[in-house]
Protein backbone atom coordinates (compact mmCIF):
# COMPACT_ATOMS: atom_id res chain seq x y z
CA UNK A 1 0.00 0.00 0.00
CA UNK A 2 0.70 3.92 -0.83
CA UNK A 3 0.83 6.18 1.53
CA UNK A 4 -2.19 8.05 -0.16
CA UNK A 5 -4.09 4.89 0.12
CA UNK A 6 -3.09 4.96 4.08
CA UNK A 7 -3.93 8.50 4.41
CA UNK A 8 -7.92 7.84 5.45
CA UNK A 9 -6.78 5.74 8.60
CA UNK A 10 -3.96 8.61 9.32
CA UNK A 11 -7.28 10.75 9.64
CA UNK A 12 -9.54 8.34 11.46
CA UNK A 13 -6.71 7.79 14.46
CA UNK A 14 -6.04 11.36 14.20
CA UNK A 15 -10.17 12.30 14.68
CA UNK A 16 -10.49 9.38 17.72
CA UNK A 17 -7.65 10.29 19.25
CA UNK A 18 -8.55 14.26 19.02
CA UNK A 19 -11.84 12.88 20.93
CA UNK A 20 -10.06 10.84 23.37
CA UNK A 21 -7.18 13.34 24.45
CA UNK A 22 -8.52 16.55 24.04
CA UNK A 23 -12.79 17.02 23.52
CA UNK A 24 -13.27 14.48 26.55
CA UNK A 25 -11.44 16.36 29.08
CA UNK A 26 -13.17 19.88 27.59
CA UNK A 27 -16.54 18.62 27.97
CA UNK A 28 -15.64 16.86 31.50
CA UNK A 29 -14.69 20.11 32.87
CA UNK A 30 -17.13 22.53 30.78
CA UNK A 31 -20.27 20.08 32.09
CA UNK A 32 -18.23 18.92 35.04
CA UNK A 33 -18.88 15.20 34.89
CA UNK A 34 -18.00 13.24 37.57
CA UNK A 35 -17.56 10.25 35.61
CA UNK A 36 -16.04 9.77 32.41
CA UNK A 37 -18.54 7.83 30.85
CA UNK A 38 -20.90 10.50 30.97
CA UNK A 39 -19.22 12.63 28.64
CA UNK A 40 -21.69 12.36 25.51
CA UNK A 41 -19.75 10.72 22.59
CA UNK A 42 -20.85 9.85 18.54
CA UNK A 43 -22.61 6.81 17.91
CA UNK A 44 -23.56 6.87 14.78
CA UNK A 45 -24.14 8.84 11.40
CA UNK A 46 -26.55 7.67 8.90
CA UNK A 47 -27.33 9.10 5.44
CA UNK A 48 -30.71 8.61 3.91
CA UNK A 49 -32.15 9.57 0.62
CA UNK A 50 -35.76 9.56 -0.48
CA UNK A 51 -36.88 9.29 -3.93
CA UNK A 52 -40.73 8.59 -3.74
CA UNK A 53 -41.93 7.59 -6.87
CA UNK A 54 -38.60 7.96 -8.83
CA UNK A 55 -37.64 5.29 -6.52
CA UNK A 56 -39.29 3.18 -8.95
CA UNK A 57 -37.34 3.80 -12.17
CA UNK A 58 -34.40 1.05 -11.66
CA UNK A 59 -31.96 3.72 -13.28
CA UNK A 60 -32.65 6.16 -10.91
CA UNK A 61 -32.30 3.98 -7.86
CA UNK A 62 -29.39 2.29 -8.89
CA UNK A 63 -27.62 5.71 -9.16
CA UNK A 64 -28.63 6.44 -5.74
CA UNK A 65 -27.12 3.28 -4.46
CA UNK A 66 -23.82 3.83 -6.61
CA UNK A 67 -23.47 7.68 -5.16
CA UNK A 68 -24.04 7.35 -1.22
CA UNK A 69 -22.00 3.72 -1.65
CA UNK A 70 -19.52 6.28 -3.48
CA UNK A 71 -19.84 8.72 -0.88
CA UNK A 72 -20.06 6.90 2.66
CA UNK A 73 -17.57 3.46 1.28
CA UNK A 74 -19.92 1.12 2.21
CA UNK A 75 -23.46 -0.50 0.95
CA UNK A 76 -26.82 1.20 1.14
CA UNK A 77 -30.10 -0.81 1.65
CA UNK A 78 -33.26 0.21 -0.07
CA UNK A 79 -35.85 1.30 1.72
CA UNK A 80 -39.17 -0.09 1.23
CA UNK A 81 -42.55 1.52 2.05
CA UNK A 82 -44.10 -0.81 4.61
CA UNK A 83 -48.06 -0.36 3.77
CA UNK A 84 -49.95 0.97 1.00
CA UNK A 85 -51.13 4.79 0.89
CA UNK A 86 -53.19 5.13 -2.34
CA UNK A 87 -53.21 8.77 -1.67
CA UNK A 88 -49.48 9.08 -2.89
CA UNK A 89 -49.70 6.22 -4.92
CA UNK A 90 -47.76 4.21 -2.86
CA UNK A 91 -47.95 0.23 -2.93
CA UNK A 92 -46.84 -2.51 -0.01
CA UNK A 93 -43.14 -3.21 -0.64
CA UNK A 94 -42.18 -0.73 -2.97
CA UNK A 95 -38.77 1.01 -3.49
CA UNK A 96 -39.09 4.62 -1.63
CA UNK A 97 -35.29 5.03 -0.71
CA UNK A 98 -31.43 4.62 0.06
CA UNK A 99 -30.11 4.63 3.71
CA UNK A 100 -26.89 3.97 5.42
CA UNK A 101 -25.92 3.71 8.71
CA UNK A 102 -21.94 4.42 9.56
CA UNK A 103 -20.21 2.98 13.03
CA UNK A 104 -16.80 3.27 14.37
CA UNK A 105 -13.67 4.01 11.80
CA UNK A 106 -16.23 4.26 8.70
CA UNK A 107 -18.25 7.58 10.60
CA UNK A 108 -15.00 9.31 11.58
CA UNK A 109 -13.87 8.87 8.07
CA UNK A 110 -17.07 10.68 6.59
CA UNK A 111 -16.93 13.07 9.50
CA UNK A 112 -13.32 14.30 8.95
CA UNK A 113 -14.47 14.17 5.11
CA UNK A 114 -17.49 16.30 5.78
CA UNK A 115 -16.20 18.84 7.86
CA UNK A 116 -12.84 19.57 5.86
CA UNK A 117 -13.92 19.00 2.55
CA UNK A 118 -17.84 18.55 1.87
CA UNK A 119 -18.94 21.76 3.30
CA UNK A 120 -16.53 24.45 2.93
CA UNK A 121 -17.74 23.63 -0.48
CA UNK A 122 -20.85 24.17 -0.42
CA UNK A 123 -22.23 27.26 -2.24
CA UNK A 124 -22.47 30.33 0.32
CA UNK A 125 -21.71 28.74 3.07
CA UNK A 126 -21.89 30.58 5.83
CA UNK A 127 -22.61 27.66 9.06
CA UNK A 128 -25.03 25.14 9.36
CA UNK A 129 -27.77 25.94 12.21
CA UNK A 130 -28.29 24.90 15.38
CA UNK A 131 -32.27 24.54 14.70
CA UNK A 132 -31.36 21.06 13.56
CA UNK A 133 -30.23 19.57 17.22
CA UNK A 134 -33.35 17.68 18.90
CA UNK A 135 -33.64 17.75 22.61
CA UNK A 136 -31.38 14.63 23.47
CA UNK A 137 -28.22 16.13 21.17
CA UNK A 138 -28.55 14.26 18.23
CA UNK A 139 -28.16 16.90 14.41
CA UNK A 140 -30.01 16.36 11.42
CA UNK A 141 -29.22 18.66 8.38
CA UNK A 142 -29.64 18.16 4.30
CA UNK A 143 -27.40 18.47 1.77
CA UNK A 144 -29.00 20.06 -1.15
CA UNK A 145 -26.90 18.82 -4.40
CA UNK A 146 -24.24 15.58 -4.60
CA UNK A 147 -21.50 17.42 -6.24
CA UNK A 148 -20.52 18.76 -3.12
CA UNK A 149 -18.27 15.52 -2.81
CA UNK A 150 -15.02 15.15 -4.29
CA UNK A 151 -15.88 11.75 -5.33
CA UNK A 152 -18.68 12.20 -7.76
CA UNK A 153 -18.20 12.90 -10.76
CA UNK A 154 -19.92 15.72 -12.52
CA UNK A 155 -20.83 13.63 -15.79
CA UNK A 156 -22.95 10.99 -14.25
CA UNK A 157 -24.92 13.12 -12.45
CA UNK A 158 -28.37 13.35 -14.17
CA UNK A 159 -30.33 15.38 -11.49
CA UNK A 160 -29.25 17.20 -8.49
CA UNK A 161 -30.77 15.15 -5.74
CA UNK A 162 -29.66 15.69 -1.75
CA UNK A 163 -28.61 13.63 1.11
CA UNK A 164 -30.19 13.99 4.79
CA UNK A 165 -27.55 12.95 7.58
CA UNK A 166 -28.20 12.39 11.03
CA UNK A 167 -25.77 12.16 13.45
CA UNK A 168 -26.50 10.61 16.22
CA UNK A 169 -24.87 11.17 20.03
CA UNK A 170 -25.17 10.24 23.43
CA UNK A 171 -25.85 13.38 24.97
CA UNK A 172 -28.57 13.84 27.32
CA UNK A 173 -29.46 17.93 26.31
CA UNK A 174 -29.17 19.81 22.94
CA UNK A 175 -26.51 22.00 24.43
CA UNK A 176 -24.29 19.27 24.84
CA UNK A 177 -24.82 17.70 21.58
CA UNK A 178 -23.86 21.54 20.08
CA UNK A 179 -20.65 21.03 22.81
CA UNK A 180 -19.76 17.79 20.96
CA UNK A 181 -19.96 18.98 17.35
CA UNK A 182 -17.86 22.15 18.27
CA UNK A 183 -15.31 20.26 19.89
CA UNK A 184 -15.01 18.25 16.63
CA UNK A 185 -14.90 21.25 14.10
CA UNK A 186 -18.04 21.42 13.33
CA UNK A 187 -19.03 24.99 11.52
CA UNK A 188 -22.55 25.76 14.12
CA UNK A 189 -24.13 28.95 14.03
CA UNK A 190 -26.78 30.34 15.91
Amino acid sequence: MTTDELQPFYQDKVLKELYRDKILKNLQKTFQYKNIHQVPKLVKIQINRGLGIEGQNNSILQKSVNEIRIVSGQQPIITKAKKSIAGFKIREEMNLGVTVTLRKLKMYDFLEKLIHLVLPRVRDFRGLSTKGFDKFGNYNFGLQEQLVFPEINYDDVDKTRGFNISIVTTAKTKDEGISLLKEFGFPLVD
